[in-house]
């Protein structure tokens, strides 16, 4: 049986003091790609399991429409989308963590209705937390604009600090540069969120956005 999940680690962030104005202020626009800038978007474990299921809270549900936002502005500029979707067995070994989820075949496994996949749009399976292990994630986005690929990753979903900050980690090593916007990831609690953002911003120079800033024009 999977661990409790958000309670057991509020005793961890008593006390903790993380601004998001501060995170938004002290983040940095990327700048390495600035002539060839070539983005993708990735949809992170946006699952029935995650959003309404055993794993689902009002904090979850609350991100899907900026998501659909973004997903808009992705269509309306051409701009390539990935979803990154766990799909587990019963066996798998991150199930001893947080119990049966997104088991594949099943409806827990299936993306919210509000953000089904389009069938231009690319899906990607995932076994753990970050959505390059073991997959053909990384295959995908060099694949992208005749063969050039993506440089510029735009990671939304859940959560904050597992599965989001497992992936932008994976696509830092690879030489992806990175931009979040905030009001389309959460976790479980205000500073499980608000530190995962902090930590993306300083490690892998993410730049925390809110999605309005992407829809306007980056």
């Amino acid at each position: 049986m999977g661990l409790h999940h958000g309670d057991e680690l509020k005793h961890l962030f008593e006390g903790v003091n993380v601004n998001l104005s501060d995170i938004y202020k002290d983040s940095k626009r990327p700048f390495v790609y600035d002539k060839r800038r070539r983005y993708a978007v990735v949809i992170i474990d946006m699952l029935n399991d995650f959003v309404l299921g055993r794993l689902g809270n009002e904090r979850f549900k609350s991100i899907v429409p900026s998501i659909r936002e973004l997903l808009d502005w992705a269509s309306e500029h051409s701009v390539p989308v990935i979803y990154s979707n766990d799909s587990h067995r019963p066996t798998d070994f991150e199930v001893n963590r947080w119990g049966e989820h997104a088991i594949r075949g099943t409806w827990g496994a299936e993306v919210v209705e509000e953000l089904k996949p389009k069938p231009k749009d690319f899906v990607v399976p995932k076994t753990s937390y970050s959505g390059f292990f073991n997959t053909d994630l990384d295959s995908v986005l060099r694949s992208l604009y005749d063969g050039e690929g993506a440089n510029t990753l735009i990671l939304s979903g859940l959560h904050t600090d597992i599965c989001v900050r497992h992936t932008a980690a994976d696509a830092f090593f690879r030489g992806y540069e990175l931009i979040i916007p905030f009001d389309t990831v959460n976790s479980f609690t205000d500073a499980q969120h608000l530190l995962g953002l902090k930590y993306l911003s300083y490690a892998y120079l993410a730049d925390v956005v809110p999605v309005k800033q992407i829809v306007k024009g980056l």
